[in-house]
């Protein structure tokens, strides 16, 4: 089971914690306020009140242990900017740090960060990849080619089981949870799990295996078109 930590839990921030704790991840989150702190308790596996800046505080609350950081700081970019620069230094294998502006992108480069997010120019091109592959509902990216999708179950593929449709052997996808089109999450779905119209897998995979799907989906959906 993968552990994350996202460090400041503004919208951005508690989204993508929110998001991890729904695959299944065990997720710290770290902010100096105590409100945001109470809002994500209970959703998270551990919720920690902390100055992030404060390296003795940090390794307290155990981030050493962690595969992987967030660092989703808003408006202050100096503290944005030393957090994700201790995460390095303490060996965090992979760091996501928010940018801002331009600049503040640049620097956290230049320290090192494994990954710089601009929120909002991934969401222009989350939309125009959801034009483009609408079989793609939503994607987190967790290393620089390994992401969380949520997919549109395609409907050749409703009415048959996990155990059939074999994602792992036929496009290196491991399916971590199911949601209906009620909203019900099935997190621990097994071999025998059915899929019905509507529901909307999330997996973990390659971008290049997502592709692989995404191509057969609109294959198999022509050649329904063409025979109907």
């Amino acid at each position: 089971m993968k552990y994350f930590a996202v460090i400041g839990i503004g919208r951005f921030g508690y989204s993508v914690a929110k998001t991890l704790s729904e695959m299944g991840c065990q997720v710290l989150a770290i902010d100096q306020s105590e409100e945001k702190i109470k809002q994500i308790e209970g959703v998270v596996t551990q919720a920690v009140q902390l100055d992030a800046t404060d390296e003795r505080a940090l390794r307290a609350a155990g981030i050493k242990d962690v595969d992987g950081a967030i660092v989703a700081i808003g408006q202050n970019m100096e503290a944005s900017i030393l957090v994700s620069l201790l995460l390095k230094d303490l060996g965090v294998p992979y760091v996501v740090s928010k940018a801002t502006t331009p600049l503040h992108a640049k620097v956290l480069k230049k320290i090192g960060c494994d990954r710089v997010v601009s929120p909002e120019e991934e969401m222009g091109v989350r939309i125009a990849k959801s034009l483009v592959s609408p079989s793609i509902l939503d994607e987190l990216d967790l290393s620089e080619h390994v992401g969380i999708y949520e997919l549109k179950v395609p409907s050749h593929m409703a009415g048959k089981t996990l155990g059939e449709l074999d994602f792992r052997k036929k496009f290196g996808l491991n399916v971590v949870a199911i949601k209906s089109k009620t909203g019900e999450l099935n997190i621990n779905p097994t071999a025998d799990t059915m899929l019905k119209e509507g529901d909307a897998i999330f997996v973990i995979g390659a971008a290049e295996s997502i592709e692989r799907f995404d191509k057969l989906v609109n294959k198999m959906e022509k050649e329904n078109e063409r025979g109907s």
